[in-house]
């Protein structure tokens, strides 16, 4: 072994690029999420920040062991198999950290029954990510972890922000409303309850079982359901997200529905109590439907 090396730094080097690269992969999610219809109940920021601490937490720990078990020995041993065998000592890191994982990964799969092709992938990301830590790690530069640490958090930042950018310049594709019309509305339109609107293309409309919440409902509380016949109609609005379906069904107070979901998954939704509430009562376009 390379007593030059001083493996406590690789360990902290190690752990730190693990860190970092969880951080991105967030950043990235939460740029994905951006892309999505919005949850039907809203996020408690507050939860979430308190369990993005705890998971910070867990993540330190987790990157710590997974530096302990692979990281180290596959440096240790490219630093050896580099010397006995010739070649750059760094080529063999990768390899190293690609067999040391593919036995638990192998294991794992095959305890769990998870498909071959799954397994791969999750496999090449692991030796990936791991790898990289290792490479990073063996680099003998003064100041290393404190360049480490101000070059990852720029990228992580600097990922957030040119996401945040593309946004705003509409590079990127954030999420909105399918620009639905009356031959999209025709159709049954079912709610978690299996409560229906069933449209039809003469302005007709069946209710069975759909939800009323009242403004001043809480968004927890339970729901009183509506039923009868009556009529609708379809209002482009001045947008996507202005488009509307009046329904009117005499005893239901429901009138205005709001459009939602996707182009494969239309939706269209209610708030539930007030408009900032966040929740939402949505029914979605049944497959089956006329």
């Amino acid at each position: 072994m390379d007593q030059r090396r001083s493996y406590g730094r690789v360990l902290v080097v190690s752990v730190l690029v693990g860190c970092l690269e969880v951080a991105l992969a967030l950043v990235v999610v939460l740029l994905y999420v951006r892309t999505q219809p919005p949850p039907d109940t809203p996020v408690d920021r507050s939860a979430l920040a308190a369990g993005l601490l705890s998971f910070s937490v867990v993540i330190g720990v987790i990157a710590l062991l997974l530096s302990v078990v692979f990281v180290l020995p596959a440096v240790a041993l490219g630093d050896l198999i580099g010397r006995r065998i010739g070649g750059r000592e760094a080529w063999w890191v990768p390899a190293v950290v690609a067999a040391l994982v593919a036995p638990p990964v192998v294991a794992f799969a095959a305890y769990n029954h998870v498909e071959g092709r799954s397994a791969l992938v999750f496999w090449a990301v692991a030796t990936a990510a791991l790898s990289l830590g290792g490479l990073v790690a063996r680099i003998r530069r003064r100041g290393l972890v404190g360049q480490v640490t101000l070059w990852g958090s720029a990228v992580v930042a600097g990922t957030g922000l040119l996401g945040a950018l593309g946004f705003a310049a509409g590079l990127l594709p954030a999420y909105a409303p399918p620009a639905i019309g009356p031959s999209t509305v025709a159709g049954t339109w079912v709610d978690h309850t299996s409560g229906t609107l069933v449209f039809t293309p003469d302005g007709r409309v069946t209710a069975s079982g759909v939800g009323e919440h009242a403004p001043d409902d809480p968004p927890g509380g339970p729901s009183r359901s509506c039923s009868g016949s009556g009529t609708w109609s379809y209002e482009p609005g001045r947008d996507v997200w202005t488009q509307e379906v009046r329904v009117r069904v005499p005893g239901c107070s429901w009138q205005v529905w709001s459009v939602g979901g996707t182009d494969r998954t239309p939706r269209i939704y209610r708030h539930v109590g007030r408009p900032d509430s966040g929740k939402l009562y949505q029914l979605r376009k049944a497959v089956d439907g006329p």
